[in-house]
């Protein structure tokens, strides 16, 4: 945890009291004391400093002092394939690390339909997912994450629509040989699509290529995704 959160309407004024797990990282993992300024921001506002004004077993009261912008965020955005539930926490914490601003997460033929049953759905999950790569990379802005439960809707009628915010749109699927980096001359906002570990089914890559998506590989290997998103992100980076 490199940041800590705080949360909409947790600070009263400059002062915010924290009693969950932030406040046993303040205590056990950086063992600071009474004095201390640590490295602080406000979800989805500025970033700065908190003095530690007090501590107590379980509790430790911060005064606030924000005024730095957060991270300026990539010009890659996600489309990703449901992954399988063990990986999705991971796999969310590292697109937002990286810097990903929006994120759709989509059905496709080779995801299992119990995926979409899977517990680490549930809203607050997806949230801390989330905060996880913030606290990681130093950045108080939460991505916008979308769940998309049938293919042929987004790509029929919601993909549309989005399009013409990415200049550059590359798809994501194993290849004999290895794509070339894509290198604009100006920087261009990115789409990225990312299929399941099985990669996409011939009339899924259809349908994203007549949406000109262009097909980008890192070669014929097929990866598992929580090592395949934050390399694609990577080499897809202007």
């Amino acid at each position: 945890m490199n940041i800590i959160l705080i949360h909409p309407g947790e600070a009263e004024g400059d002062r915010v009291i924290l009693r969950d797990h932030r406040a046993r990282h303040i205590h056990k993992i950086l063992k600071s004391k009474t004095g201390d300024t640590l490295r602080v921001g406000l979800l989805d506002g500025p970033m700065g400093t908190g003095l530690i004004l007090g501590l107590a077993p379980g509790q430790v009261e911060l005064q606030l002092d924000c005024r730095t912008p957060p991270p300026t965020k990539a010009a890659t955005d996600l489309i990703l394939a449901l992954p399988r539930p063990i990986m999705l926490k991971r796999v969310l914490a590292q697109a937002t690390a990286m810097g990903v601003s929006q994120i759709h997460l989509l059905n496709a033929n080779r995801v299992e339909k119990s995926f979409w049953q899977s517990s680490l759905l549930a809203p607050e999950a997806l949230t801390a997912a989330l905060q996880q790569g913030l606290e990681q990379a130093v950045d108080t802005r939460l991505p916008t994450l979308t769940l998309h439960h049938r293919f042929r809707p987004f790509v029929e009628d919601r993909l549309p629509s989005l399009t013409p915010e990415y200049p550059l749109r590359l798809l994501a699927h194993p290849g004999p040989e290895p794509s070339p980096r894509p290198t604009p001359t100006t920087p261009q906002r990115r789409l990225l699509a990312i299929g399941p570990e099985g990669g996409w089914v011939d009339y899924e890559v259809d349908c994203f290529r007549q949406l000109d998506f262009k097909l980008f590989s890192l070669g014929s290997r097929i990866l598992r995704v929580d090592t395949a998103v934050p390399a694609l992100l990577a080499a897809t980076r202007g």
